[in-house]
């Protein structure tokens, strides 16, 4: 049966159940998968929790990329981040908070679109986007907060290289005490992504490798 969860701010956690995963570092971990009722957004997000919840858990927002993630796309570093993030926090506990913001918010087929144009039309990411009439990046993260204070988690030690996501953190009410980078997974097809994310939206990313 399900187990029941508080209300915070008009969200409230949904069910939480055991799941049992199957990770590249073996670890034959078993996270509970928490869903959620009233998120602003009205987006089906959950969260991953490995482990006791700490009094400032380490936390990672991971904006869901079917082609990184489930594909293994090498044109982003989305799956990579993904199965780091889940093998370091199977390991030392924490939460991980999937959001259902495909293509930093514009969706999975304007996603593809934006590819098309990227190889096609030679435009980075971001120009994509706003090819499109998008703007650089949709994605609101009151969603993550009202899923940290339904957890009951008003402090976290945040797992990102994108300084947007702790200073939106702040602006909805949690307490971001650390940002803790992520690893840099550069390749010759998704280089050019990861130095627009630096130049243009100042991504703590440092790339010392060069491609050809």
């Amino acid at each position: 049966m399900a187990e029941a969860g508080g209300e915070q701010g008009g969200a409230g956690v949904r069910a939480r159940v055991n799941v049992p995963l199957r990770l590249k570092n073996d670890s034959g971990e078993t996270a509970k998968i928490v869903s959620f009722r009233g998120l602003s957004d009205g987006l089906e997000h959950v969260a991953i929790e490995f482990g006791a919840v700490a009094d400032i858990p380490l936390v990672r927002l991971h904006s869901e990329c079917l082609t990184g993630d489930v594909l293994g796309s090498t044109r982003c570093d989305c799956g990579p981040q993904l199965q780091e993030s889940l093998e370091l926090l199977s390991v030392s506990g924490g939460i991980l908070l999937y959001l259902r913001q495909e293509g930093r918010g514009i969706g999975l087929y304007n996603k593809l679109d934006a590819y098309w144009l990227q190889q096609h039309r030679g435009l980075d990411t971001f120009a994509a986007n706003r090819k499109l009439n998008f703007s650089d990046d949709l994605r609101d993260y009151r969603p993550a907060a009202q899923m940290l204070q339904a957890l009951g988690v008003p402090r976290v030690r945040l797992l990102s290289n994108n300084p947007d996501k702790s200073e939106q953190l702040r602006r909805y009410g949690i307490d971001v005490v650390d940002v803790v980078p992520t690893g840099v997974f550069p390749n010759e097809r998704n280089i050019r992504y990861l130095r627009a994310k630096v130049e243009q939206h100042g991504h703590s990313i440092e790339i010392t490798q060069e491609f050809a």
